[in-house]
């Protein structure tokens, strides 16, 4: 492994601490929406989620190609997915569709749960090139 890469526990524990972001803002989702917080404060929520799920799953992406890791297309596509998902609940909560919030985000959660023990526990335990 190159040098300039953290080792494969720092590179865990950096991960992890990203997910544990990225379920914080799932559940300050799931509380506004169930406390029918103000349009503005959910969207500013989703907007954050959003961005700051992006950035992990390029970051997560990138280790693992360098990592050649052989999940690689299916852990992509879970990406792939909660990002549709998340831009799709973006727009439709804009166009006034806060109803349909509830659900999805609690879909949401469980999504990303799921995918962190099976797909991301994968890849931490896989073996670096």
């Amino acid at each position: 492994m190159p040098d300039h890469l953290p080792t494969t526990p720092a590179r865990n524990a950096m991960m992890d601490g990203e997910h544990r972001i990225q379920l914080e803002l799932i559940a300050a989702l799931c509380d506004a929406v169930d406390a029918r917080a103000a349009n503005e404060e959910i969207d500013l929520i989703l907007e954050r989620l959003l961005d700051f799920s992006k950035a992990h799953f390029l970051s997560e992406e990138l280790l693992m190609r360098l990592d050649s890791h052989e999940g690689f297309d299916d852990h992509v596509a879970d990406h792939a997915e909660m990002l549709d998902e998340l831009v799709a609940m973006r727009d439709t909560h804009r166009v006034g569709g806060t109803a349909l919030l509830p659900g999805h985000a609690g879909k949401l959660l469980a999504f990303l749960v799921r995918h962190i023990e099976t797909r991301d526990a994968c890849y931490a335990g896989a073996p670096r090139i």
